[in-house]
C-alpha cells in the first residue's frame, strides 16, 4: 500500500516550479497557446544621479497585459511619474500585440489613479489586508 503524505512548510522552489510547470501544461493546452505567448516587461524611471524615481513590473500573455507592480517615490508623486509610466506601459503592451490590460490595488494605495485612466472595477477581494479590499481594474487598450 502505497503512503500519501501531506506536509506544510515554508518557501519550497522545487515545489513552485512543479506546480508551475503543471499549471502552464494545463492553462496552455485550454487556451491555445504556448510558453513563447508569455513574456514579461518594465518600465523604470531614474534621476540624474542614477536613483531609481519609480517603476512598473508587467507580465503579457494571450494579448492580456497584467500590472504586476507600480511604484513612484514619495518625492516624485506630484510630478506625473506614474501616468508617464503607466502610459509607457501600455503603449509597450499594445506594441506586443495586446488589446486589454488589468490591475489590483488595495484601497489604501491608487485605484482612484488607476480609474482615472480609465480603467474599471471588475471586483473586490475583501479583507486584504486586515480590513482593507484589493480592488481589480480592467482596460480595452484600443
Amino acid at each position: 500500500m502505497t503512503m500519501t503524505q501531506l506536509t506544510t512548510g515554508g518557501r519550497d522552489p522545487e515545489l513552485s516550479a512543479a506546480l508551475e510547470a503543471g499549471l502552464e501544461e494545463y492553462n496552455f493546452a485550454a487556451t491555445g497557446t504556448t510558453k513563447a505567448d508569455q513574456d514579461v516587461f518594465s518600465v523604470k524611471v531614474s534621476d540624474d544621479a542614477g536613483a531609481l524615481v519609480g517603476g512598473l513590473t508587467a507580465w503579457t500573455w494571450a494579448g492580456l497585459c497584467g500590472i504586476s507592480m507600480l511604484w513612484v517615490r514619495a518625492g516624485s508623486r506630484e510630478d506625473g511619474w506614474g501616468s508617464k509610466i503607466l502610459l509607457a506601459a501600455e503603449a509597450e503592451a499594445r506594441r506586443r500585440g495586446c488589446d486589454r490590460i488589468a490591475v489590483s490595488s488595495f484601497t489604501f494605495q491608487a485605484p482612484e489613479f488607476y480609474q482615472r485612466h480609465g480603467y474599471a472595477e471588475t471586483g473586490r477581494t475583501l479583507g486584504i489586508p486586515g480590513d482593507g479590499e484589493d480592488v481589480h481594474m480592467f482596460k480595452r487598450l484600443d
